[in-house]
């Protein structure tokens, strides 16, 4: 079977790749708001004539890339497709905070030690920590479809990573362990032997990787949250 974590990775720029990298995420915003309104007039979510209404307005009026044109698409078909799993049917989706999807070997790659971006004024490379992450670059993980998150100034790739393993042997297993994550300095553990543990951890701190699990809140409900912030 195959396993998916993402690794939350904090790159290093300088100031110039900063503001390139900013500029970029703006511009992929503003075009996915452009796109997801045609959608919600259209409701047309087949990525072949989206492609026709919307790539040429796409490259000339909001300087997009012609791969970051066709991921504008694919990222408002994702989030009306998930809002519509979710019960909201066709209401129009806003992106009010900069976002930046980034396909594997065409937006962004592995160059000499360090990331290759796709910016709107070509590419930058970027030196990126890998402590802690160490074993996703050891050849048996596949990297998917990453994010540009920036935060308080500093900005990060997440990046899911994939990777097949053998399945368990259920007749091995001696306890299940099920985790709770707070909002804030919280988290509660409770297994199969009937033993809660409480952490005081701050969730900050150990959250530098999280784990992709059929219950995570859709991308539309993710945003929604982090507009909240």
């Amino acid at each position: 079977m195959q396993i998916t974590i993402t690794a939350k990775l904090k790159i290093h720029v300088t100031e110039e790749q900063k503001d390139l990298l900013a500029q970029t995420s703006h511009a992929y915003k503003t075009g996915c708001n452009y796109v997801s309104n045609i959608v919600y007039e259209t409701k047309n979510l087949v990525q072949t004539k989206l492609h026709k209404m919307t790539y040429v307005e796409l490259r000339s009026t909001f300087g997009l890339r012609s791969q970051m044109a066709q991921s504008v698409m694919k990222t408002v078909i994702a989030s009306y497709r998930s809002a519509k799993e979710n019960g909201h049917d066709w209401s129009l989706v806003k992106y009010k905070r900069p976002v930046y999807d980034l396909v594997w070997n065409r937006d962004y790659s592995l160059v000499g030690g360090m990331f290759s971006v796709n910016t709107l004024e070509g590419r930058v490379k970027v030196p990126y920590e890998m402590k802690g992450m160490e074993h996703f670059f050891d050849g048996s993980w596949s990297f998917g479809t990453a994010k540009l998150i920036s935060k308080k100034g500093e900005f990060f790739l997440h990046i899911p990573m994939t990777k097949e393993v053998h399945d368990a042997d259920l007749n091995e297993v001696r306890n299940v362990v099920g985790v709770d994550f707070g909002l804030n300095f919280l988290a509660t553990t409770f297994d199969s032997k009937d033993q809660t543990v409480f952490s005081k951890v701050a969730i900050s701190k150990i959250s530098d990787v999280s784990i992709d699990v059929p219950l995570n809140l859709s991308n539309r409900e993710e945003q929604l949250l982090l507009e909240d912030d």
